[in-house]
């Protein structure tokens, strides 16, 4: 009665009571909660706020120009990141669209959808499975099952054995019952698992709303005690919330937002021309500050297909591309007995078989079916072999391929210089020796035999032919990119569902692993508490037999050392952890697209050397932005030192509040982005990644300091020497006229910029003189510099801007006490170099 089905009025209760056989979609963020998200960003808030201040004192103008930067910003956050997370959906487009169920004693054909438990399903070559099946009845069946246990072989399934959802049938018919559907499935776990993962903050994250909090506090500080101070000299209310207001936007880099996310977006068309797309901003970043690379291993280190790596014939062991009389045979018999189809100049069948006929097709292509099928006994888990017979000029003939010991124990002859001789004990021990050997080494052994006299359907009085050994081998640039990023001080840990010898088998030739001591299992990551495992993961090279959910483990015992970890995948078994890293790496060509759609990143050649430059790039872009960061603060604390020192010693204004945000948002700007851009990364590769709760201004506070000192004391300089040029005057409390006030302001707005501009040179190298070839390869930097200096003396020298921005003409002698100033930092900063370079030398 089981096995004739349900009827279909069962079914449809079932269908009703039960739902459909589809995976529940994640509720997606809406377009309000993205926006809300990025405004809740520190420095967000604090522009707003200067908003909301500068408009109700009256100075709309400066509330203008701040809010067109907090929409520029959110904008472009939103362009480079609004794809939603799809990982869900893309579950849902594996599901298999039709099935053939058996209902009211018939085969019907249904929606896959209207599967319900208690269907009885009919399997076959070429279909996916509907649902989490037990097995009832099965002839020859073989499941593709990799992108979900990430087991490279396709797997021999028999009776009560389970049949999981969306894995490929490769071979074989069977019959099934439904035992879960939709997201009670092994996949539809998987799709659980994904909703529960939660995305972290990347470092360069942590480390800019870090920033972000320590500018806030400054910010709030520096203002208080302004007005505190001006309070206390009697000056004008307003007049103390306008510099107020004016410290708080010098103490703010209003342009860092925008600067940091257009540099990450730059950062992500770069990486699409080096087959790396980028699906979330700060993961550019981040990858260059992985510890750990946690790669799957099927068709991420190795190329995803049975490769015979070995053949013997006639008691020789030879390389695949070896040819002679006594691999002729062999190749025949390869090439005859599977059930391989080619089209479009593809193979189509199981993966082992494939790789038999692709060697054979290699050896001698007109080999391939050349004599007539007459008949065959099907491989079964019994004999584990198959027999193939055919018609070979006017006679018949058995070719025999299997488990070379299945193979071997039928054989009473051995083929030798075109003849069969009796295959002896000596002869028979020696070739159980030889795959012995090649087994040992994780490669899956094939026995040939074939039969020209008696019966041919008795699979017995055989004339073994020799044996292919074979693996899913490593991809050939692998191992040049695993020495690259163990220079780069990055450890790679091979992540599997295979066999352990098969894994260490590959993790050796690749260099992973040593022993087997430095291999675990499942069981064994099972069998051990979480605290254990946390101590011992960092020994550990390669997991074996693995399930997603002890992927995820690895990955968070793994950051639970305060490790920087990205995962590499492309199957179903993937996604989980690949959401869980720090940055989930899936591979585009092979990777299904629930892998791609819980990512950061996606390699569109499955090049694992593609990640090398990827991690280049990160660590540029991050060394960039670095440079970008410490260039806009050193500025703003010069902007700073000048402002309070100025207020300090009871001077008027030294720079409106418009002065500041055009040097912050023009001015600086676009050094800033040229400097985003930089080109210098030289040394990337030699550095240790960087740890994920070091600041990103680690070991350049004291250039910091200094810089905006000596900008800040620069700017109070001009302020000083414009007041004297015009009225005379060393600012002993004699009160300024408009003129000399004004003319004071103009030299102090454009010292504060010129020295700015000049001091983005410096920043592009700690040690290195800006006079060096490679520091001025950055032609941006030079265009943005001209740029800067040529809008500065536009906003002077034209008559209606010059009165927006309360400036005045200069003359001659004002012009070059300007650039005398502004290039200061320049000698300044040559002379610490100069400083850096000997102690450098002293040390080597």
């Amino acid at each position: 009665m089981k096995r004739q089905g349900l009827t279909t009025e069962e079914a449809t209760q079932l269908l009703q009571r039960y739902g459909e056989n589809k995976l529940v979609e994640a509720k997606k963020e809406s377009l309000l909660k993205k926006i809300g998200k990025q405004l809740l960003d520190v420095l967000m808030l604090i522009l707003l706020i200067g908003a909301i201040v500068s408009y109700m004192i009256g100075e709309t103008t400066d509330a203008f120009i701040i809010l067109i930067v907090v929409v520029l910003n959110i904008t472009i956050s939103l362009v480079q990141e609004y794809k939603a997370d799809d990982a869900l959906e893309a579950l849902k487009n594996m599901t298999v669209p039709k099935a053939f169920v058996r209902r009211d004693g018939i085969v019907q054909e249904v929606e896959a959808t209207a599967v319900v438990v208690g269907d009885v399903v009919l399997l076959e070559a070429g279909r996916l499975v509907p649902a989490d099946l037990e097995i009832i009845q099965a002839k020859d069946l073989m499941i593709d099952e990799s992108a979900l246990t990430g087991e490279s072989v396709p797997q021999l399934k028999e009776v009560n054995e389970i049949a999981a959802m969306s894995t490929i049938v490769t071979n074989g018919t069977a019959l099934g019952i439904v035992k879960a559907t939709g997201m009670d499935t092994e996949i539809g776990k998987i799709a659980s698992m994904l909703n529960a993962t939660a995305d972290d903050l990347t470092p360069l994250q942590k480390s800019l709303n870090t920033l972000g909090k320590y500018l806030g506090i400054a910010t709030v500080l520096i203002s208080i005690i302004i007005f505190s101070i001006g309070f206390f000299q009697g000056r004008d209310i307003r007049e103390m919330f306008m510099l107020a207001i004016s410290l708080a936007v010098a103490a703010i880099p209003e342009g860092l937002p925008a600067v940091v996310t257009i540099v990450l977006a730059l950062g992500m068309r770069k990486m699409v021309k080096r087959h790396v797309i980028i699906r979330k901003l700060p993961a550019v970043e981040a990858l260059g500050s992985v510890d750990v690379i946690c790669s799957d291993k099927t068709g991420t280190l190795t190329q995803n297909k049975m490769t015979v790596l070995h053949v013997m014939a006639e008691g020789h062991i030879e390389k695949p591309n070896a040819h002679h009389s006594a691999l002729d045979i062999l190749a025949e018999v390869f090439a005859h007995c599977h059930h391989v189809e080619r089209s479009a100049g593809d193979w189509i069948g199981e993966p082992t078989e494939v790789g038999l006929v692709t060697y054979a097709y290699k050896y001698d292509s007109s080999l391939y079916n050349r004599y007539p099928l007459v008949d065959e006994i099907p491989f079964d888990s019994t004999r584990k072999m198959m027999t193939t017979i055919h018609e070979k000029d006017g006679r018949t003939i058995a070719y025999t391929k299997g488990a070379l010991d299945r193979v071997l124990e039928k054989c009473a002859f051995l083929w030798e210089k075109g003849e069969a001789v009796p295959l002896t004990f000596e002869k028979r021990h020696l070739i159980q020796n030889q795959a012995n050997e090649m087994a040992s080494d994780a490669l899956r052994v094939l026995g040939a035999a074939m039969k020209r006299e008696g019966d041919l359907y008795r699979e017995d009085e055989l004339i073994f032919v020799g044996f292919a050994a074979m693996m899913d081998p490593p991809r050939e640039e692998v191992k040049a990119a695993l020495a690259e990023t163990k220079k780069a001080g990055i450890r790679t840990v091979m992540i599997t569902g295979d066999d352990p010898h098969t894994a260490f088998a590959i993790g050796r030739q690749l260099g992973l692993a040593h022993s087997m001591d430095e291999v675990w299992t499942g069981t064994e990551i099972d069998a051990v508490d979480s605290d254990t495992f946390a101590r011992q993961v960092r020994n550990v090279c390669i997991f074996a037999r693995v399930s997603p959910t002890h992927k995820v483990k690895i990955v968070q015992a793994l950051q639970a050392h305060n490790l920087v970890v990205s995962m590499t995948g492309d199957g179903v078994n993937d996604a989980p952890s690949l959401k869980a890293a720090d940055v989930g790496v899936a591979m585009g060509i092979t990777g299904t697209d629930v892998a791609k759609g819980a990512s950061d990143i996606v390699l569109t050649d499955d090049n694992f050397s593609s990640i090398v430059q990827a991690v280049k790039e990160g660590r540029t872009i991050f060394n960039n932005i670095k440079k970008t960061v410490l260039f806009l603060l050193s500025c703003n604390l010069g902007e700073i030192i000048a402002l309070f020192f100025g207020i300090l010693l009871g001077w008027p204004t030294l720079l409106r509040p418009v002065h500041i945000l055009w040097v912050n948002l023009i001015t600086d700007t676009f050094p800033a982005l040229a400097l985003g851009v930089d080109n210098d990364n030289r040394h990337v590769m030699e550095q240790k990644p960087r740890r994920s709760e070091e600041h990103i201004l680690h070991g350049s506070l004291q250039h910091l300091v200094w810089n905006g000192l000596l900008i800040g004391v620069l700017t109070l300089f001009a302020f000083i020497l414009g007041a004297y040029y015009v009225d005379g005057q060393w600012m002993h409390g004699q009160n300024l006229s408009a003129h000399g006030l004004m003319v004071a302001q103009t030299m102090a707005f454009l010292t504060l910029s010129f020295a700015q501009l000049f001091h983005a040179f410096n920043v592009r190298s700690m040690t290195d003189t800006i006079f060096s070839k490679q520091l001025w390869s950055n032609r941006y930097l030079l265009y943005a510099f001209g740029f800067g200096l040529m809008l500065q003396v536009i906003l002077v020298t034209v008559g209606p801007l010059a009165n927006v921005f309360h400036l005045h003409a200069l003359t001659m002698a004002e012009w070059l006490t300007v650039f005398g100033l502004s290039i200061i930092p320049i000698f300044f900063n040559e002379m610490l170099k100069l400083k850096r370079r000997r102690a450098k030398n002293r040390v080597q």
